[in-house]
């Protein structure tokens, strides 16, 4: 698997083809992120890094959180020195976000810095973000179900949703069943979205379409392992 590199979601806007024909993309924030760890076969069972994004204040991290990317004046470090045992520290700011990538560990280095860069020559990429939280929904709102008619003797249930359970074998409602809830505030993931830009002076990324989350929240990105998109731009594009 390839690497990926977490960042934070601007917002959208619109760039235009030479044609004319606008193009609506969203716009990314992409690192940098430091390295944090590296975990490889041999001691953890399993290749990968572990990055971290955007720095978080001192004061609002755990004593945990500043030792893992820090050397700092503990017992266990001096127990760990004593004997013998050394671990290499990113030596930068707690993180507030951190993800795992599982990857070839050997190309990178605790304390290494990665930008936008990591995706060139990528033309599509996975964006895993949280959705938007829409709090308790209805059916209507939740599934997009009909709802009852609206018509004499259907009284003050236009929006339900109607029965629910079988007759009387198995006299129970099945699980899975569509049901009103919470709706939104869940991981999703949209795959395969075509690169548009990358800006490697201001560390931003413009991809085609939308991405779930509000502005400002927090994403993934990875290089998609599905069929890549034709690139079927044409010629340069102008921001609006």
């Amino acid at each position: 698997m390839s690497v990926g590199l977490l960042g934070r979601k601007i917002g959208m806007t619109q760039v235009y083809e030479v044609s004319g024909k606008a193009i609506p993309v969203t716009v990314l924030e992409v690192g940098p992120c430091d390295v944090l760890q590296v975990k490889t076969g041999d001691k953890d069972g399993y290749e990968a890094i572990q990055i971290g994004f955007d720095d978080k204040k001192r004061s609002r991290a755990s004593r945990a959180e500043r030792g893992h990317v820090a050397d700092i004046d503990s017992k266990r470090q001096k127990a760990m020195a004593a004997a013998g045992e050394t671990r290499v520290k990113a030596g930068c700011e707690p993180k507030k976000m951190i993800r795992e990538f599982r990857c070839n560990a050997a190309d990178y280095q605790v304390g290494q810095k990665l930008d936008v860069s990591v995706f060139e020559g990528t033309t599509a990429v996975d964006v895993i973000s949280t959705s938007k939280g829409r709090g308790y929904a209805g059916t209507m709102t939740r599934h997009n179900f009909a709802g009852q008619r609206a018509s004499h003797g259907v009284k003050k249930c236009h929006r339900h949703m109607g029965g629910t359970g079988c007759s009387a074998y198995p006299s129970r409602v099945l699980k899975g069943k569509r049901m009103p809830g919470q709706y939104g505030a869940t991981q999703v993931t949209v795959r395969n979205i075509a690169i548009v830009r990358l800006d490697k002076d201001n560390n931003l990324m413009l991809i085609k379409g939308g991405v779930p989350g509000a502005n400002g929240s927090y994403v993934t990105i990875r290089p998609t392992n599905m069929q890549p998109r034709p690139n079927k731009l044409e010629g340069e594009l102008v921001m609006n």
